[in-house]
């Protein structure tokens, strides 16, 4: 029972609280005058897009992990996975935070992204830890490689966005060894093939609305 509450509370705290995170927000020094610009309308409204698409990567995090942690009967891999997902909130509470101050809202779908994701999460649960840890494996993975596209797109002088990404995408890179070394599977290419094709339909869509 405890589970199954602690699962409802992670999904209300995650679409309807504030997240708060355990770790001071990455930051870089301050750049001088010659050497940085005030963002312009265009690269604030390219920033608000990347780091909206980030906040939604991060809702979903939230949601696997729950859904897993729920799935399994492994003590230690249910503490793992609660683990990694702490680590994932201090990366919904900087990217909402960074959303706010480029004043961009989040995805008007994230509930949907959610339930998704949920749903993803807990049927790799079902069919094992091996194959759960796979499908974690995968998944970090696949966001790393897509944080390391954003470093490359976001505005040269977005020093905030891009610290905040960079930590994202050392943690992601982290979990997914953890996993590895947790005895995952590796998953069949058409699966791969089919978790990069959803990513990127909700990329898409995250990046407008």
């Amino acid at each position: 029972m405890d589970t199954y509450l602690n699962a409802a509370d992670v999904a209300l705290r995650t679409l309807f609280a504030t997240p708060r995170a355990r770790r001071a927000c990455p930051t870089v020094a301050e750049p001088t005058a010659e050497t940085s610009q005030p963002l312009s309308p265009a690269d604030k409204a390219l920033s608000g897009a990347l780091m909206r698409v980030n906040h939604v990567g991060e809702v979903c995090a939230q949601a696997l992990y729950s859904a897993q942690a729920l799935a399994t009967r492994d003590a230690s891999l249910r503490a793992q996975y609660t683990e990694a997902a702490l680590e994932e909130t201090d990366h919904l509470a900087w990217t909402r935070q960074r959303l706010d101050e480029l004043g961009a809202r989040p995805s008007l779908l994230n509930p949907l992204w959610y339930a998704g994701a949920f749903g993803l999460g807990l049927l790799a649960g079902r069919l094992g830890d091996r194959i759960s840890l796979g499908f974690l494996v995968e998944t970090e993975q696949q966001v790393e490689a897509h944080l390391d596209n954003h470093m490359t797109r976001l505005p040269v002088d977005d020093h905030a966005s891009r610290a905040i990404v960079a930590q994202m995408k050392d943690d992601e890179a982290r979990h997914a060894q953890e996993a590895q070394h947790a005895g995952a599977a590796t998953l069949p290419a058409p699966v791969q093939g089919l978790m990069r094709a959803a990513a990127k339909l909700m990329t898409t869509v995250a990046h407008r609305i």
